[in-house]
């Protein structure tokens, strides 16, 4: 079992023991990366997330050392209550457990798509977010 498969894992069944129905455990990684594939991919999403004041926490999530730390509120803060509530509800969640969750999965996945401390390039992105949905979902 691969790192994402660990992690995703782990936060979908945290967030599923707060509820009284269990979450499916692709959906919120679904979710994801329904979002980098969104218009501006994974550069548009740092982009969105370094505006909203954490820039230190996305470079260490694309570096190379170790990921900075996000919290729920932060993450709902940069994504807006808009764009939260869509992704919760396409991962059947409340907004809060989504954004918990979100705090959780995006330091680790962007660091699987840049594994070299650089983004790639959109087409490499695709390439990635593919292969990762295939080791957990396949």
């Amino acid at each position: 079992m691969g790192l994402l498969d660990q992690l995703a894992g782990q936060v979908l069944g945290s967030l599923g023991s707060q509820q009284q129905d269990p979450v499916p455990q692709g959906d919120l990684v679904n979710t994801v990366m329904g979002l980098l594939n969104q218009a501006g991919g994974l550069q548009g999403l740092l982009q969105k997330l370094q505006a909203s004041g954490l820039g230190d926490q996305v470079a260490s999530w694309v570096g190379t050392g170790e990921n900075q730390t996000v919290s729920g509120n932060q993450i709902a803060d940069a994504l807006g209550s808009g764009q939260l509530a869509q992704i919760a509800q396409q991962a059947g969640l409340e907004p809060e457990h989504a954004s918990a969750g979100l705090a959780q999965l995006l330091p680790q996945i962007i660091d699987q798509l840049t594994p070299n401390g650089a983004v790639p390039q959109d087409d490499m992105v695709a390439q990635g977010l593919s292969l990762l949905k295939g080791k957990l979902f396949g």
